[in-house]
């Protein structure tokens, strides 16, 4: 056997298994609510009522693209390039800066997915950052961040109507706080 080919069958081998290991390992968090899946579908579309109120553009049609930014810590430009009514909304980051990370693009080509269903008598909204793994690092500080928005504001803005969002001079969580305070 040519020892060329051995080789390009081992580096495609290990290239599958870390694609894999680093899907498996993308950020992922969900919660069920008694709200029906246009409830949920709405409210995730409504960006500015639940992540931030610093958003330019259209978030609630597909192939929209819309850029978010909190001060000068963190920006990026995302395109909503699936959207299935009270089903599921997927957006692709295009472009990203962050300003506390060595490598200020980490975000750019993931994938930011919400998949809502009818679980019984309730709603599951799954949300997945696909892309970020925690090899990047940023992780630990977005995974708290989405964390936050996800479980928190999101899930506030389904049921009650009123999110948490974050804006100028409104940090959410204690990273935006101590980022936000370091860039001043």
């Amino acid at each position: 056997m040519d020892t060329k080919k051995v080789a390009i069958k081992a580096d495609s081998n290990e290239t599958i298994r870390k694609n894999k290991t680093m899907q498996d390992q993308d950020f992922t968090t969900s919660f069920f609510v008694d709200q029906t899946p246009k409830t949920a579908f709405d409210a995730i579309n409504n960006v500015r009522g639940w992540w931030s109120e610093e958003i330019d553009g259209n978030t609630n049609k597909l192939n929209a693209v819309f850029n978010y930014h909190f001060e000068d810590v963190h920006q990026c430009k995302i395109k909503i390039i699936e959207m299935i009514p009270d089903q599921k909304v997927v957006w692709l980051v295009e472009e990203n800066y962050f300003k506390f990370t060595k490598d200020k693009t980490e975000w750019t080509g993931t994938k930011i997915i919400f998949d809502i269903s009818k679980v019984g008598n309730q709603t599951q909204i799954k949300f997945t950052h696909q892309g970020l793994v925690p090899e990047y690092e940023c992780y630990n500080i977005c995974k708290d961040a989405w964390g936050n928005y996800i479980n928190n504001s999101l899930r506030n803005l389904i049921e009650t109507g009123k999110g948490n969002p974050n804006g100028i001079g409104k940090p959410q969580t204690e990273n935006e706080k101590k980022l936000g305070s370091k860039t001043k």
